[in-house]
């Protein structure tokens, strides 16, 4: 046995044979039992090393993929057991979000989760592949901020959205098809949603069956929403930041940031879990991830880190994109991170190992989740402006969200993670570059002109017919390739 991980002591003989056994009971524990876990952190801790210790063990027993992509998925789990325990000791604190945690949002959760293996399997029959395990969804490009190199080109102008209705009905179709808990909320800003009198709140307590992660601005977040928030009990606010103080307002506009500090301590106030957001661009991907930047927000109260590397679409340029050194750089600072300090840290990018490459349009060896837009355009992914379809077009006709998965689109998309992923059992691709749009734009572009997908957007549009915009992103990828390519097979094929 490695030193990785140690098994809990007295009960090292019992998990070598029944690891797996007590990894599904425990998954399976009721609210009470949750209710009664909040107040005893020793007891947390002994569960949490039994989760550790069966982990370690599924996880290097799963002989499909190299040992350290499986190593890698050991230590993000370890770290998200414990951001649940931080999350779990903070509700203590909390009455408000402990009384809904326990008595509304697990128990709905535990019953849908019940019956996702049957709808899993009633979907793989139906279509003969598995379905998404969630969806992002933006439900309004209005937002109050107008920031630089924003994908989604929002603003206050902006008063495109979708309707309660439509959002009601996408949020209860990928639950009863796919059987699906999870949804991402982005935008615009979702806060700042309301339709037919309704807004993103009344949306988590009509689905209490799901977890919702909700990316935010953090600016309307006063100590009355944080309690809303808390009251709900099943929403988990990331919000976006850029670093310090400095970075943020500069890209989001002069006190955006004291005003980030404010809905961070709000919530830290309510028990309500949260995370950050933070957007790497050239000029601040020194900082992300940094341990100085991690431990400082931690000491503010967030569980999680979610990173994007800002993507040439929307408002954005290529002279702000991360270069190929520095995305390395971040890749290692990342997993340094998670592996020795158990950050719960997510690269979209750099973090193609923790999720076996590509997620997008669905995926349909497991895994996959697509995007749909305030317009209703249904994309293979939040940073892929290309549509498969319309949902309103689709509801209105009496289809249903699936349908998207088998359009010629998205099967050339799946069928591209099938070839770049495993070829006659043989590692044919690079998971540390993972992403056709940003890592393989020759292969892309290929996509787009055989399938001919709708542009969401003027500029996607206009992309699409871009010699000089072509030419940046292979040329990009050429030096991605010569800088973090030899990595994968350096790290992960050697053994």
């Amino acid at each position: 046995m490695e030193s990785i991980v140690k098994p809990p002591e007295k009960i090292t003989l019992a998990l070598s044979h029944t690891d797996s056994i007590a990894f599904n009971k425990l998954i399976h524990v009721s609210p009470q039992t949750i209710d009664k876990l909040i107040d005893a952190p020793a007891l947390r801790k002994a569960i949490a090393k039994v989760f550790e210790w069966s982990t370690y063990r599924s996880s290097l027993s799963f002989k499909e993929y190299p040992r350290q992509v499986q190593l890698d998925k050991f230590y993000i789990t370890r770290a998200f057991i414990k951001a649940i325990d931080a999350a779990l000791a903070s509700a203590q604190k909390s009455p408000v979000f402990r009384h809904s945690l326990v008595n509304s949002v697990l128990p709905a959760m535990f019953s849908a989760i019940d019956k996702t293996a049957e709808r899993e399997e009633a979907f793989k029959r139906r279509y003969g592949f598995g379905p998404p395990r969630f969806l992002v969804l933006s439900p309004t490009k209005f937002c109050n901020l107008h920031c630089t190199g924003c994908y989604a080109n929002s603003d206050s102008a902006s008063r495109e959205k979708l309707s309660f209705e439509t959002v009601d009905r996408i949020i209860r179709e990928k639950t009863e098809v796919w059987g699906s808990v999870f949804t991402v909320i982005s935008g615009g800003e979702p806060l700042l949603y309301e339709s037919e009198g309704k807004t993103i709140l009344d949306l988590a307590r009509a689905h209490q069956d799901n977890y919702f992660l909700m990316y935010t601005n953090g600016t309307t977040i006063d100590k009355e929403m944080a309690r809303k928030l808390a009251e709900v009990g099943n929403i988990t606010p990331a919000i976006s930041v850029e670093g310090y103080e400095n970075e943020t307002d500069a890209r989001r506009g002069k006190g955006i940031y004291k005003k980030v500090l404010s809905a961070m301590e709000n919530l830290r106030a309510e028990g309500v879990p949260f995370g950050v957001s933070l957007t790497a661009t050239k000029e601040n991907a020194h900082l992300i991830p940094s341990k100085e930047l991690v431990e400082y927000y931690t000491r503010l109260g967030a569980l999680y880190f979610w990173i994007f590397q800002l993507m040439p679409i929307g408002r954005a340029s290529m002279d702000l994109v991360v270069t190929a050194e520095q995305r390395l750089d971040m890749y290692n600072r990342m997993f340094d991170l998670i592996k020795n300090d158990r950050y719960f840290i997510a690269d979209f990018w750099n973090g193609g190992t923790l999720s076996n490459g590509c997620i997008s349009a669905g995926r349909m060896r497991g895994g996959g989740y697509l995007y749909i837009d305030w317009a209703g355009h249904v994309t293979p992914c939040v940073f892929n402006p290309y549509a498969a379809g319309n949902v309103n077009e689709i509801y209105t006709r009496g289809g249903e969200l699936s349908e998207v998965l088998v359009s010629p689109y998205f099967e050339s998309l799946q069928e591209w993670q099938k070839d770049y992923a495993m070829n006659d059992e043989k590692y044919e691709g690079n998971w540390v570059l993972p992403c056709p749009m940003r890592d393989h734009y020759a292969d892309m572009l290929k996509i787009l002109e055989k399938t001919n997908p709708e542009p969401t957007d003027e500029a996607a549009a206009e992309a699409l017919h871009d010699p000089t915009y072509h030419a940046a992103m292979i040329q990009y990828d050429k030096e991605l390739e010569q800088t973090i390519g030899p990595l994968w097979k350096k790290k992960y094929l050697k053994h």
